[in-house]
């Protein structure tokens, strides 16, 4: 007597836990009916026909994809390791759904050849050393390639470059002969600078003859001041002749 209506109440909870279907605010559902796609929907309350209508989550925030480590050789036949990220979102979930089986792995796999391509076109200095011109390189071609499955690719970043022993002790090597080079420059210039302000000041000094001399006594004072021993000086006769021709004139 009481079976029956137990079993419809049984059967509606049923009902309405298979039909509906709440989906976040980052979330829309790719709805298929019968398998033929009908609509896109969330986020919010979704209410689904049981047996007949099927839906597939797709997450629209962006997502962090880590790319393992490639074997790469160079352009200039260096063995490396590189890794990178890649920063994408699901544009348009139908796409996402419908024109590739795992779109998470199609891009994975996407972004490991063309690292691989990239940077073997590369040299190993370009590599190092324009690192920004690579990730965009990167960013604009997994774009253009994943566009047709609904996807933006909004950022790639090389993250770590592993480079055989030899070759970082060549690198070492470069980089201090480059500071020695660098500290050898800026030491001639020094030099280079000190010399002309020297022409400069004999110039000078040729002019005023006087000069000369205060500067000699000066030279005498600075002396006999740092050091306590007897030091002997030759002293020119230029020194004198103001004197003697001011005596002359007496």
């Amino acid at each position: 007597m009481y079976f029956a209506p137990v079993v419809l109440i049984v059967l509606a909870v049923m009902f309405l836990a298979s039909a509906i279907r709440i989906l976040n605010e980052y979330e829309r559902g790719v709805i298929f009916r019968l398998g033929r796609v009908i609509d896109t929907k969330g986020p919010g309350l979704i209410i689904l026909i049981p047996v007949v209508d099927k839906m597939v989550k797709v997450d629209m925030r962006t997502i962090t994809l880590e790319v393992p480590p490639q074997d790469v050789i160079t352009r200039d036949n260096v063995s490396i390791k590189v890794n990178a990220v890649v920063y994408f979102r699901v544009m348009d979930a139908n796409a996402a759904v419908i024109d590739v089986e795992n779109y998470l792995y199609a891009t994975s796999q996407l972004a490991q050849t063309t690292l691989r391509s990239v940077c073997g076109q590369a040299e190993l200095d370009e590599i190092l050393s324009q690192r920004e011109k690579i990730n965009l390189h990167l960013q604009e071609i997994l774009d253009r390639s994943t566009d047709t499955w609904g996807i933006k690719v909004s950022l790639v970043e090389v993250k770590q470059i592993d480079l055989p022993e030899e070759m970082k002790r060549a690198i070492a090597k470069q980089a201090e002969a480059e500071r020695e080079r660098r500290a050898k420059v800026i030491n001639a210039e020094g030099e280079f600078q000190a010399a002309q302000k020297l022409i400069e000041a004999a110039a000078l000094m040729e002019t005023q003859p006087m000069s000369l001399q205060l500067r000699y006594l000066q030279t005498l004072t600075q002396v006999a001041t740092e050091h306590n021993s007897t030091t002997l000086f030759p002293i020119p006769i230029d020194l004198f002749k103001p004197f003697l021709k001011m005596i002359e004139k007496q």
